[in-house]
């Protein structure tokens, strides 16, 4: 027994917590030991006898000073012995890490935050692609595969040395990322546009037959940025309804029907469009009555992510926070009233395939 004892494998536990605030940005902590200035999701190392989901809730309090439920293990992750990211002074047997979630923070939670500041000297919310910045490289990859497990809804995420080793979730395949823009916690005005206003941009709400909605993303050198189908209004466009139908099908392929104006949100400046002033940003939802496959986007020259998600989902994928989980309740009302479409159940996030749908 002894003999068979000494035989068995030993590792390293770790146990960390993806925690977000209400736009989707991800907590990272930065510890006043670390010798190349990285930072670190919440979390510690597993103590002789605990548990990781023990060892997890006591760092988050030790750390944060919060007491946050963990609802369910988003990551687990095995990294080999010799990894590049070990200093050479600290031989290490292998190390599993579990990553759990840790929920979403109310903004009196984040006040509540209080750090032990001869461990940790500053905490910060932080878009995923600035998050990996600060992150090591495979610290990262954890961080990231664990984050759009939750965002897709997928099983736990299995990973080894920083790569999938169950499949590869969609989120991933593409290397989507959570965008946070301060102007979408803009309320959305349900009134008829102003006539002074110009309108400059149409998204739409594009619902499928189940429920679902297509989310579109654009891929480029630090990931693919989500959103909804649609775009500026050109001058080609007699109507934002005809941007609408014009941006969604270069975009995303998809034909749509019978759109419906949600409302609309006021842009103060118009910077991103040359600084043009004051504009409305519409919002819409619509029927998806065809989906064809996949092409290059004429205005990019690059093709798009194709994704369904719920609209709930979706919402979060965008970062647009609690305005935006209304505006997706808004639309799935303004579906199942108008077009009789059900609540989408929940589901993984999926990806479109290249030859398209065929909707029912």
């Amino acid at each position: 027994m002894v003999q068979f004892a000494a035989s068995r494998h030993a590792a390293w536990l770790g146990a960390a917590a993806i925690i977000t605030d209400a736009v989707g940005r991800v907590l990272l902590v930065h510890p006043t030991y670390s010798r190349d200035d990285s930072w670190l999701l919440p979390g510690g190392v597993v103590e002789y006898g605990e548990h990781p989901h023990v060892t997890c809730q006591r760092e988050i309090t030790e750390e944060l000073g919060l007491d946050l439920p963990l609802s369910t293990v988003l990551a687990v992750h095995s990294l080999s012995p010799h990894r590049p990211d070990l200093r050479p002074d600290a031989p290490c047997p292998g190390e599993v890490r579990f990553v759990f979630d840790g929920g979403i923070l109310t903004p009196d939670q984040v006040e509540a935050i209080r750090l032990p500041r001869e461990e940790l000297s500053e905490f910060a919310f932080l878009e995923t692609r600035e998050a990996v910045q600060r992150l090591r490289p495979v610290d990262g990859q954890i961080m990231l595969a664990a984050y759009r497990a939750r965002l897709g809804n997928t099983a736990t995420a299995h990973l080894a040395d920083g790569r999938h080793i169950i499949g590869t979730p969609a989120l991933d395949r593409h290397d989507v990322h959570v965008r946070y823009r301060p102007m979408w916690d803009s309320p959305l005005n349900r009134g008829p546009i102003p006539r002074h206003l110009p309108v400059q941009q149409a998204w739409a709400w594009c619902f499928i037959p189940d429920g679902r909605v297509v989310v579109v993303a654009d891929p480029g050198p630090r990931g693919a940025l989500p959103m909804l189908p649609g775009g500026t209004v050109e001058s080609i466009d007699t109507t934002p309804e005809g941007t609408l139908h014009r941006e969604a099908a270069e975009e995303g392929q998809l034909i749509l029907a019978d759109p419906v104006r949600l409302g609309w949100v006021l842009d103060e400046t118009g910077e991103v469009y040359g600084g043009v002033g004051p504009n409305a940003r519409l919002r819409l939802a619509a029927r998806v009555t065809a989906i064809g496959s996949t092409a290059v986007d004429p205005a990019t020259g690059h093709s798009f992510a194709r994704l369904l998600a719920t609209p709930a989902q979706a919402a979060a994928l965008l970062g647009w926070g609690p305005p935006g989980a209304r505006q997706a309740q808004l639309a799935v009302e303004t579906a199942r009233e108008r077009w009789g479409l059900p609540n989408a159940r929940a589901a993984a996030i999926e990806e479109i395939p290249a030859e398209g749908m065929r909707l029912s």
